[in-house]
């Protein structure tokens, strides 16, 4: 099958041709870091294997559950925050009729989310939509405690408990934590929820392609075989080679970081398809999470097109020219639908009648492409056939591995995220947490 292309004819007038052969010099070395293993972070490269190494019996059971699921429940809270649901809610929204739960359903259950905030407002109001509705739940934690989740669980615990009894609620809670260890582990064992393993060594922003991301999309109702397919092809293209001309991975790892080098410090990823806005929020996690460190990397930044060519598109138009677009170009909507024809033509657009509204969105991209470029933004496009599981499987494994690489390049560790918990350490302190004594002092004086 056709395959995720990147084109990077509009670098031109950016990079210097010479710098490229120095650069495949430097993939050459960071792809061998990432498929040897020797590089940083190597003991969170579980996700490089994934697509092949998931067993039968795994993605049996994980369908088998989905249509348990789909027989006792209208809606699918999912619990979790970060890689714990940015992957499937991407997965869903990419797949989905947005107007579906709108007119009754796909008859699949409706997949929502819960704990990756900490509004009162939308918890709130999401139990008062559960008293209504017949629900399952998916708690997605490796430790358990983390503070969004654990909220959210409790409070759905008690609901779920109180609404079904203790003996139906267990049936209808399922648990994706670690195989081992753990307050999540603990609670699940002695409830006997059933379960699923994160793996050890896949961290969250990389764990789409385990139960985490493919029980939430099998329960929607996609093809979680077909998702990794395209996971499949996309790795075996990338392992083969760090060639420029065969690794799609390379080049685009390869094209942001000289970018980078020449002043250009924020990536905005671009889309011309609304149902790709929740890819464009797992990508900047997975790119911010991975590079944002030591005072290093690019900053991840997204828009919709045309919709915020009316907003945004001043800015990047005419704005600091410390950006770079990253713009993913589907080849074929699945649907079709054409500009009628007005005899009155107050609008002045019968120019357009019998044209494809995918033809008049592919002409403004490409219009878009060169007045950005022309006004000194440069411009990678992502080519994407379709929008689809085998598709986005594709998308989903090539932006990990160029995550990976564009990381070594920077000479960071992709994989770790030491920056995150210092918010944590104020909040439990201001929270009162008990061994915070000091901090909550200190803190509060500040404020």
């Amino acid at each position: 099958m056709t395959q995720l292309k990147v084109d990077i004819s509009k670098l031109q007038s950016f990079i210097d041709d010479q710098a490229w052969p120095a650069m495949q010099e430097e993939m050459n070395n960071c792809h061998r870091q990432l498929t040897l293993q020797t590089g940083k972070g190597n003991d969170f490269l579980g996700w490089v294997d994934l697509p092949v190494q998931l067993e039968t019996s795994l993605l049996d059971h994980i369908r088998a559950n989905a249509e348990t699921i789909r027989q006792m429940a209208r809606l699918f809270v999912v619990i979790g925050i970060g890689g714990s649901y940015l992957g499937s809610k991407a997965l869903i929204e990419a797949l989905a009729n947005p107007f579906e739960t709108m007119t009754g359903g796909s008859g699949y259950p409706t997949v929502v989310f819960a704990g990756e905030n900490l509004s009162e407002d939308y918890h709130a109001h999401l139990l008062a939509l559960l008293d209504k509705t017949e629900y399952a739940v998916a708690v997605i934690s490796k430790s358990g405690t983390t503070t969004e989740p654990a909220i959210a669980f409790r409070l759905i615990k008690q609901h779920i408990e109180k609404k079904y009894g203790k003996k139906e609620a267990r049936k209808r809670i399922f648990a994706i934590t670690d195989v081992a260890r753990g307050a999540l582990k603990k609670l699940a064992d002695t409830e006997g929820y059933s379960t699923y393993v994160i793996p050890d060594d896949v961290g969250g922003r990389y764990s789409v392609l385990t139960p985490v991301g493919l029980l939430p999309v099998a329960v929607a109702g996609y093809d979680i075989l077909s998702l990794l397919d395209g996971a499949k092809q996309m790795r075996t293209v990338a392992l083969t080679s760090p060639d420029f001309f065969q690794n799609p991975c390379t080049l685009y790892a390869a094209a942001r970081n000289l970018l980078l080098r020449s002043g250009k410090t924020t990536e905005i990823l671009v889309a011309f398809e609304p149902s790709l806005l929740y890819m464009i929020e797992w990508w900047k996690q997975l790119y911010g999470e991975s590079e944002g460190k030591e005072h290093k990397g690019i900053f991840p930044a997204g828009v919709t097109f045309t919709s915020d060519l009316h907003s945004m598109g001043q800015y990047i138009q005419e704005g600091m020219r410390t950006l770079f677009e990253t713009v993913i170009s589907i080849g074929e909507p699945a649907k079709q639908l054409s500009v009628p024809i007005d005899t009155e033509n107050l609008d002045g657009l019968n120019f357009l009648s019998g044209m494809r509204l995918s033809e008049v969105n592919r002409q403004a991209e490409l219009g878009t492409m060169l007045a950005h470029v022309d006004g000194g933004v440069p411009n990678i496009r992502l080519t994407l056939p379709a929008i689809s599981e085998y598709y986005l499987g594709q998308l989903i494994y090539f932006f990990e591995f160029s995550c990976a690489l564009s990381g070594y390049a920077l000479g960071v560790n992709p994989f770790d995220q030491p920056g995150v918990e210092a918010y944590k350490k104020n909040m439990f302190a201001l929270l009162g947490k008990p061994g915070f004594e000091k901090e909550t002092t200190e803190l509060r004086n500040r404020l």
